[in-house]
């Protein structure tokens, strides 16, 4: 599946391969790093929750993504 995306979080080309599991992790890292409000929400927590430690996201960025999933599944 390619996809384009918005010049504020991929600068570099207008094209991704999603399919292509590099491309979808370095696309989820320039989104939670650059995205805005309407991009994160598209996002899957899941895939969020299960790539968060291998993304290498500023410590700001990741500790808030790390502290959002931790609240979000203390009723679970």
């Amino acid at each position: 599946m390619i996809t384009s995306v918005p010049r504020y979080i991929v600068w570099s080309t207008d094209r991704l391969q999603l399919d292509d599991p590099f491309q979808r992790r370095w696309l989820l890292k320039q989104t939670l790093t650059y995205g805005r409000a309407e991009d994160i929400r598209k996002l899957s927590l899941n895939e969020i929750a299960l790539e968060l430690d291998s993304l290498a996201l500023p410590n700001e960025v990741y500790s808030l993504w790390k502290r959002y999933l931790e609240y979000r599944n203390v009723g679970n």
